[in-house]
């Protein structure tokens, strides 16, 4: 798709991307300026310079990523401009869409399903966005410790303190599943 718009100036191509990043990365410039509309507009403008600089996509290595981090500075360029102080992400509400299991091995039920999602708004603001941030967005630990500026350490602490509330939260025992 990145080539397809960069050598080719493929609209269709760019209608896909447009569709495949705008909902994640609005939701994550939310967490920033805390306004749906505002963000609207900050992942509006990533996209169209996306789409004005298109020649110069075939020299980006991961465009998630670049997307990722365009709407962040869009978004602190925003806070600026309002002379508002940099401001912590707000509490993110997690909507679990992604999450794959192996239905053999493991029913969720509708209960079940609504206990791992109060679980998961039950997490700390940071740990929220982090778990959203590799688990539905598929970014790697690394890319979300240079995304958000922490340490990669940081980022496998906080998956970690997710993934045990989220376990406690629906009585599941990684430590028993794995010995098994």
């Amino acid at each position: 798709m990145q080539q397809r718009i960069a050598l080719y100036n493929d609209q269709l191509a760019y209608k896909e991307l447009f569709a495949l990043f705008f909902k994640s990365l609005q939701q994550f410039a939310i967490t920033f300026v805390r306004s749906p509309e505002v963000a609207e507009e900050i992942v509006s403008d990533v996209l169209i310079k996306v789409w004005k600089k298109r020649a110069g996509l075939s020299r980006i290595n991961n465009l998630k990523l670049y997307l990722f981090i365009s709407t962040r500075n869009g978004s602190l360029n925003y806070l600026r401009t309002q002379k508002k102080t940099m401001l912590q992400p707000e509490p993110y509400f997690v909507q679990l869409q992604s999450i794959y299991f192996n239905p053999e091995k493991l029913m969720l039920t509708a209960e079940m399903m609504n206990r791992v999602q109060k679980a998961i708004n039950d997490l700390p603001p940071r740990c929220q966005l982090i778990f959203k941030l590799i688990k539905e967005d598929g970014l790697k630990y690394r890319e979300v410790a240079d995304l958000l500026n922490l340490s990669l350490k940081t980022i496998e602490n906080q998956m970690a303190i997710a993934i045990r509330k989220i376990g406690l939260a629906i009585h599941f025992d990684i430590r028993a599943t794995l010995s098994s």
